[in-house]
């Protein structure tokens, strides 16, 4: 019995009449359908507005990061359920790693990023604050609160798992419920993913709705306080763009499209260099992984003419090497297409690109397939074709085969290989190979300009080059023009694209209690416990120790320069110091710094385990033999990390803002220092 797959709406399963039958890329047969009742969009969107709001919003920064970490164990631990049904897309295990493992990476990496830069709270400081009056008592800063929208993410059919994690990961961590759309093609793996989710039990309740099929009036229901997000075709993604509803309420829009991204061959590598074959192995891997449906595959191969035929020669030959068919079948490397619908679509954009081009591998009739009912499969050979006049074919750079289907094309300098990247009108990424630093210098900031990410290789990088086709959670995911205009992933940038920014004016003190963190100027609290002596839970924001003061002596520069061996002519040379716009010697920077720490630091065992950094270090008026400092240490920022030792006592990170200051209360050095506190026992 086939499957009808059901949307996951208002807390429930829906849907068992089937509808459109879904076919296994591998052999056409039927194996799931769609459901064909007709889903309540008033009611997801209101669930999610009233029960997945206030559910979030109960949890913190911290909280939930803890929470995405939690299910991306969960999901590893069952990560073969998905390999399983995986494989009916047509996808290799190395296919399918990219979107399994790849997505639930994704969450590891959005779990770490948000317990490492996010607060305890649901404010994230935007700061630093900064003065608006000579006073002291007016100052303006910004923050990014959670928007109390709903998120609605609408993916394309080749990462039905790694589109949505990556898409949810960051607007979860934002607090933004969300309604995921899959490309109905590969559907039945986003719906085992989302039962998956759901029997974790680890997300609040209306977090993550699932809408199998059309998305219908959906888009209409949304407001201001929503947000679209989009990956598919340049075509569709115009289309959701221009629904009124979107328009009017000034819904923001994030494209992620389909582009003619580009691999680029310096013309400094010749067939003798190590760049060269890592130039026709990173091509080759393009054409051929995820069977070239990937948004970042390379589709331009542009390479100097004097090479065109050596890399032609290569390329052909690797491509040769390449058996298709069935993934279970020991060797087979690529797959097939996700659909016979993708197949005729991809069949008809290559006869489109062969007009007045050379078809240099593949074509009709040369795929032999390996495995058992294969030849009703959705499958399209390899294909290689040359393009020898690309500054005056516009074919090549507007017509995109969604396959494993790329065209070469040839320049005569490194200015018209530019340009010919330039002609794509907006591509995801770009790769440069190149063995000369001058020529990236030269390239890569006119290449970034039409590019959303530009992948420099060279025999350095490929050690562990992850390749031009990864988007990595770390950095931005989006290009310009042609692919979207729009940006994902990025690390914490992606979470604040789901965030509400705004800028915040008033006292320092009433900054300091709007964005929870410690802003200058506003009020301290000074009491009788130093506050190294207070445990993570009984510190307060503000609480601050104003130390005794110092006199900077000619002994002390010179000890501190026998110690660290820093002899620099400023803390040394009377004669040449007269010379500097100091007109005197000074004490070293370092020196005053750990002064300071003398100054403030309890040196008895206590609730402060622990210092790991600075951060913001500034050194700001010299310090002179003879001057006198001391410092003022405030608790500026608390994250409570739910971390605990080795005996099981809790942990917090505080960062401490410290101001040094001489005899005429000028600023001397400004940094902040980051401890583990422990809680109480």
């Amino acid at each position: 019995m086939v499957h009808t797959l059901q949307s996951f709406i208002g807390g429930r399963w829906q849907g068992k009449e089937a509808a459109t039958a879904l076919h296994s890329a591998l052999d056409n047969r039927v194996i799931y359908h769609t459901h064909a009742e007709k889903l309540d969009f008033a009611e997801a969107v209101h669930y999610g507005r009233k029960t997945g709001i206030p559910a979030l919003m109960k949890l913190d920064f911290q909280t939930r990061a803890q929470r995405l970490k939690a299910l991306a164990m969960y999901l590893m631990e069952r990560k073969e359920e998905l390999y399983s049904i995986s494989h009916l897309t047509g996808a290799t295990r190395p296919d399918s790693w990219v979107d399994v493992e790849g997505g639930i990476g994704t969450l590891f990496a959005y779990a770490s990023m948000g317990s490492r830069e996010l607060p305890s709270s649901n404010v994230l400081h935007e700061g630093p604050a900064m003065a608006l009056g000579k006073r002291g008592g007016f100052s303006g800063t910004h923050i990014l609160v959670p928007r109390g929208g709903i998120a609605v993410h609408i993916n394309a059919f080749n990462f039905p798992i790694w589109g949505l994690l990556e898409k949810f990961a960051p607007s979860f961590l934002a607090a933004m419920p969300c309604i995921g759309k899959p490309a109905s093609a590969t559907s039945y793996l986003t719906e085992a993913l989302i039962r998956m989710i759901n029997d974790s039990g680890l997300l609040p309740e209306g977090s993550l709705q699932l809408v199998i099929g059309s998305t219908g009036d959906l888009l209409d229901r949304l407001g201001g306080a929503d947000v679209v997000t989009f990956t598919g075709s340049a075509d569709t993604a115009a289309k959701l763009r221009s629904n009124r509803n979107l328009i009017a309420n000034s819904v923001p829009f994030t494209a992620e499209a389909d582009s003619l991204n580009c691999a680029i061959l310096a013309p400094d590598v010749t067939p003798d260099d190590p760049e060269f074959d890592l130039f026709v192995k990173e091509v080759q891997r393009e054409m051929t992984t995820k069977a070239g449906q990937k948004c970042t595959a390379v589709r331009r191969i542009i390479v100097p003419r004097l090479h065109a035929d050596a890399v032609a020669e290569k390329l052909r030959e690797r491509l040769g090497k390449v058996v298709v068919g069935d993934p279970s079948v020991e060797g087979v490397r690529m797959g097939a297409l996700a659909s016979k619908d993708q197949q005729r679509d991809v069949a008809e954009r290559v006869a489109q690109l062969a007009q007045g081009n050379e078809i240099l591998f593949g074509g009709a009739g040369s795929l032999k397939l390996v495995g058992e009912g294969v030849e009703n499969g959705a499958f399209f050979s390899p294909t290689l074709l040359l393009c020898r006049n690309a500054l005056t074919n516009d074919a090549v750079h507007d017509v995109e085969a969604f396959g494993p289907v790329s065209t070469m094309m040839t320049y005569d300098s490194i200015d018209e290989a530019l340009e010919l990247a330039a002609r794509g009108k907006g591509s995801l990424v770009s790769t440069l190979v190149t063995k000369d630093p001058a020529t990236a210098a030269y390239a890569v900031p006119i290449a970034a300009a039409s590019h959303g990410r530009v992948h420099v290789l060279d025999r350095e990088a490929s050690v562990d080059s992850t390749g031009h086709g990864s988007p990595l959670p770390q950095l931005k995911h989006g290009g310009p023009g042609r692919a979207g205009g729009g940006e994902e992933l990025g690390g914490i940038r992606a979470v604040r694209h789901f965030l509400q920014r705004a800028a915040v004016q008033g006292s320092p003190t009433m900054l300091t209690a709007i964005t929870g963190e410690y802003v200058r100027g506003g009020a301290v609290k000074e009491g009788d416990i130093h506050p190294f002596r207070k445990t993570f839970e009984d510190l307060a924001i503000g609480d601050s120790l104003l130390t005794h003061r110092r006199t900077v002596s000619e002994a002390d520069i010179v000890n501190f320069g026998g110690i660290s061996g820093d002899y620099f002519y400023m803390h040394f040379d009377e004669i040449a110091a007269k010379d500097t716009q100091f007109g005197k010697r000074i004490a070293h920077g370092y020196f005053v710094l750990s002064a300071a720490a003398g100054l403030f630091v309890s040196p008895a065992p206590g609730p402060v385990l622990a210092n790991y950094g600075l951060d913001n270090l500034r050194f700001i008026t010299p310090v002179a033999i003879g001057d006198t400092i001391r410092a003022r240490l405030t608790c500026k920022r608390k994250v409570d990390r739910n971390r605990t030792d080795d005996k099981g006592r809790g942990q917090g990170v505080v960062a401490w803002d410290v101001q040094v200051t001489n005899q005429n209360d000028e600023l001397v050095a400004s940094y902040d220092i980051l401890t583990l506190v422990s809680k109480r026992a």
